[in-house]
């Protein structure tokens, strides 16, 4: 707030003047002072502490009896350290003398009451208010940071309603009030003070759109919680009660930070003197909050819950691929969710729907749902089935188009944590495919793209997917879990691996065995068709090409080395420009804990044995990790998707505060 003009005394009258405990009040010794008067003495009651303010350089201390010449750079404040019993009860008193011997010349009186205003939010991040903070209106990141932190009351904690509690103008739960953060207004001093002083809360224009506060009035209903900023209020004259101290409020965020909004907003509390001319602010206090960022979790996360749809098509239904979830479910201690086709409308690719993540603030967090703009067969799933108390749900729309396919949330996806050079992650990055550089390929949607850059935690990499006929990243890469010192590997697609592999069969003798061998409704390819065959070649050349340059990328910008790179044998052949998988992808895999559910790649029997399902084995179960290979070939492959793309999983959240980061 801007300084306080200073308080003026006269030998004439005594003067008053409101002093908040703690805060300087600064006092205009030289406004009207006797005749003849050289130096001055200033001296309060025990309450009072006063202050002279000089340059000790040029304005020599007094000696004696501290007499301070009149015509010296010397200003005096004073600083109430108690909180007034009744008004004007703190005193202050000037002198004015000829010289250090004579007596005073005349007196002038400062009578002061002492108030108690303060705004105080969770700044230190304990989880409770905690009053005296020292900056509370600037927001610092890090171990050793301070600042308020807003949570998006982005759940439905209401039994009645179909949105987000943050679309309802009054309080529909008294649960919700555990998704607000609290925030307690001091208010201490006379009584009669408060009758010609009033206090005001108060947001910005852009601040009110973008949370809401409730004040508490104790008790146990609704009725007792009402809304006074938000929206369409900006302003409160606060109604403070006679003998009332401290006043409680709960603010909620009503949208998270994107392209114009970096996340911060302030509330201030002011005391106004409303007998003044002008109705003078004496003092304002602010407090600084942020909104909690969404965060995603990466698959070295443990798993919660996975999901999968259960459809039906001119194959049947996937009966069997719903158990095999259950038995790698129940292996990996998750639970199971298996969304029925009345809710899905025969959509099964649930990883392209939404994105699991959750919010965070020391006091409270919950899970929240990303919902993506694709907007097919699950697009109400999120809304009408997972959101609910202490489940939250976030989407963007695109407004002038319809959603592309690198829109879908399989192209969406996060490192485990990680150190690049001397810059750290600790909440990983995310990962988004998109067209070559500087081409005018598809890209997903800028304002899921600005969203994502907007909470900051977990700055976003675009990788090149375009070459795919679907183009998501969830087709040539993944993260796995290992019980190693570096805790995981990132799994690349590789076609040179694959053909390398085949290579080496053939020059063991087994060129003849097939690809595909036990599908019925596929033709079967020898090892030795396929490296003779010059347009698979071709086209694997360029697949390796387009993964290595995203390999380079992952190295440089995850601090990558390739000991922490795992090549994952798989081909693809282009259609047109774009490619698709040419066996069951198996790097579209689901990651729960050590348990991997893999696409089954059908590749050539080798002493009974599937060489593709042993080479992963190979390079997989050494780092603690369990390959179960499921058939998805009917359901999925042939919908140009495999495991992940039919499943999604929500896994719990980092033990990493994200505020303890800096971005």
């Amino acid at each position: 707030m801007a300084p306080r003009r200073a308080v003026r005394l006269s030998p004439r009258e005594p003067a008053h003047a409101v002093c908040v405990v703690g805060v300087e009040t600064p006092v205009d010794v030289r406004n009207d002072v006797p005749k003849g008067a050289k130096t001055f003495g200033v001296s309060g009651s025990s309450e009072v502490k006063v202050y002279m303010l000089y340059d000790p350089a040029r304005v020599p201390e007094p000696a004696g009896r501290a007499r301070w010449p009149l015509d010296a750079d010397v200003d005096v404040v004073v600083v109430a350290d108690t909180v007034s019993k009744d008004l004007n009860d703190l005193r202050v008193k000037v002198s004015y003398f000829e010289s250090q011997e004579a007596g005073a010349l005349g007196h002038s009186m400062l009578y002061l009451t002492g108030v108690d205003v303060s705004l105080d939010a969770d700044t230190s991040r304990t989880g409770k208010v905690k009053k005296g903070s020292v900056d509370k209106k600037t927001w610092r990141w890090g171990s050793r940071g301070s600042g308020a932190i807003l949570l998006v009351n982005c759940d439905r904690d209401a039994v009645h309603g179909s949105r987000e509690d943050l679309h309802a103008s009054h309080l529909r739960s008294l649960e919700d009030l555990q998704d607000m953060s609290p925030v307690v207004l001091s208010c201490r001093g006379p009584d009669e003070l408060f009758e010609s002083h009033k206090l005001f809360l108060k947001a910005s224009l852009p601040d009110s759109r973008r949370l809401r506060v409730f004040c508490a009035r104790g008790g146990t209903s609704l009725s007792n919680y009402k809304q006074v900023l938000g929206p369409h209020h900006q302003s409160y004259e606060v109604e403070r009660r006679p003998g009332e101290r401290d006043i409680k409020f709960y603010v909620e965020g009503l949208t998270f930070p994107d392209t114009s909004f970096s996340g911060l907003v302030s509330l201030s509390a002011s005391l106004v003197d409303t007998e003044a001319l002008s109705e003078a602010s004496l003092f304002t206090d602010s407090v600084t909050f942020r909104v909690a960022p969404w965060i995603m979790t990466p698959n070295t996360q443990p798993p919660l819950e996975l999901y999968v749809c259960s459809v039906t098509d001119a194959h049947g239904h996937n009966d069997k691929f719903l158990k095999d979830m259950a038995h790698l479910a129940l292996k990996a201690n998750c639970n199971l969710v298996v969304v029925p086709r009345v809710e899905n409308r025969n959509d099964r690719w649930i990883q392209d729907e939404m994105e699991f993540g959750y919010i965070d603030a020391p006091h409270k967090s919950f899970p929240v749902v990303f919902d993506s703009p694709r907007n097919r067969g699950l697009r109400d799933f999120a809304l009408k089935k997972i959101l609910g108390p202490d489940f939250g749900y976030v989407t963007r729309e695109i407004e002038y188009a319809g959603a592309s396919g690198l829109d879908s949330f399989g192209n969406l996806d996060v490192s485990p944590p990680v150190t690049v050079g001397n810059r750290e992650y600790p909440l990983g990055r995310i990962l988004i495919g998109g067209s070559f550089p500087k081409s005018s390929g598809r890209r997903m949607a800028r304002v899921v793209r600005d969203f994502l850059q907007a909470q900051q935690v977990q700055a976003p990499v675009e990788l090149y997917s375009d070459w795919l006929s679907v183009g998501h990243v969830d087709e040539f890469m993944t993260f796995v879990p290992t019980s190693d010192q570096k805790g995981f590997r990132l799994l690349l697609a590789s076609p040179s691996a694959c053909l390398q592999l085949f290579q080496e069969k053939k020059e063991e003798g087994y060129g003849e065995a097939l690809q595909f061998e036990g599908l019925k409704h596929k033709m079967k390819r020898s090892i030795n068709d396929i490296l003779a065959d010059k347009h698979l070649k071709r086209d694997s050349i360029h697949v390796q090409e387009c993964i290595d340059w995203n390999r380079a990328v992952l190295k440089r910008e995850l601090g990558l080395a390739e000991s922490d790179i795992v090549d994952i044998p798989q081909l693809f052949f282009l259609k047109g420009a774009y490619a698709e998988a040419f066996f069951p992808d198996m790097v579209n895999m689901v990651v729960l804990g050590k348990y991997l559910g893999i696409p089954k790649p059908f590749g050539p029997l080798i002493n009974g044995r599937c060489c593709l399902e042993e080479k992963v084995r190979s390079l997989l179960e050494p780092l603690g990790l369990h390959c179960i290979f499921i058939d998805d070939f009917l359901f999925y492959h042939q919908l140009l998707g495999e495991i992940h793309c039919g499943t999604n999983v929500r896994r719990k959240p980092f033990t990493f505060r994200w505020w303890n980061s800096v971005p």
